[in-house]
């Protein structure tokens, strides 16, 4: 199982929130360059990055952050948050990521999706993003009427390869992974799954590589100190 440690960027620094809610929100560093080099130091080969204010607004405000990121680490580069349009997707493409995450448009806009697919293969992942049993949209902030396990089927069925799959109800919250869901996820679908919420100790990243899931986000816990990233890259293995 691969290991991606998380960088949620706002203002162009490295914040966490607590459950999807802005308001609630924890600045870690003003340089996200040196912590994306502080987790490939730590023997990371993935880094999941997702623009926070992309997320709520639908643009790329962050964009100069994750080049440098991209041109001065060898790190496997995926982000996510308000990649809306194809001209958005080639952006983060052109600057060098190598996965590109859609969330709210690959709900909405199924036309976009299946055009990013066509365009970009399996440089393209989903994000479902759950909450109580529906998928979540536009930064989390509106629970659509859509069930999460209909909407992994239909991804698949389109030739999604790579879905990231959150429970927000544990994002940030430190009260361990929602590992029934996710052993429910990776036995019904052939997809690549990677468990993004609440992955807090390293017992829970035990736990997810034993389901043989594609890969685990930690966030919150590197940034406390419950997890060290080098041992949850050895425990992955």
């Amino acid at each position: 199982m691969k290991i991606f440690p998380a960088i949620d960027l706002y203002e162009k620094k490295a914040v966490r929130l607590y459950k999807g809610r802005y308001d609630e929100m924890t600045v870690y560093s003003d340089d996200p360059l040196s912590v994306a080099l502080d987790f490939e130091e730590s023997g990371a080969e993935y880094i999941h990055l997702v623009d926070l204010e992309g997320a709520r607004d639908g643009n790329t405000p962050n964009i100069d952050v994750v080049r440098k990121i991209v041109e001065n680490t060898d790190l496997f580069v995926e982000i996510g948050g308000g990649i809306r349009s194809i001209e958005t997707v080639d952006k983060y493409l052109e600057i060098g990521v190598d996965r590109v995450i859609l969330g709210t448009a690959a709900l909405t806009d199924e036309a976009f999706l299946k055009k990013a697919l066509e365009k970009h293969g399996d440089k393209i992942a989903v994000g479902v993003d759950i909450k109580d049993g529906n998928v979540a949209i536009k930064g989390w902030v509106e629970r659509s009427e859509v069930d999460a396990f209909d909407f992994c089927e239909k991804l698949q069925a389109l030739g999604v390869s790579n879905v990231i799959c959150t429970d927000i109800s544990r994002d940030g919250a430190m009260k361990g992974a929602a590992h029934e869901l996710y052993r429910e996820l990776s036995e019904r679908f052939s997809l690549n799954i990677t468990a993004s919420g609440g992955v807090s100790s390293l017992d829970d990243v035990k736990r997810l590589a034993s389901l043989k899931l594609y890969g685990a986000i930690i966030g919150k816990a590197y940034y406390t100190g419950a997890i060290s990233i080098r041992e949850a890259v050895e425990v992955a293995k």
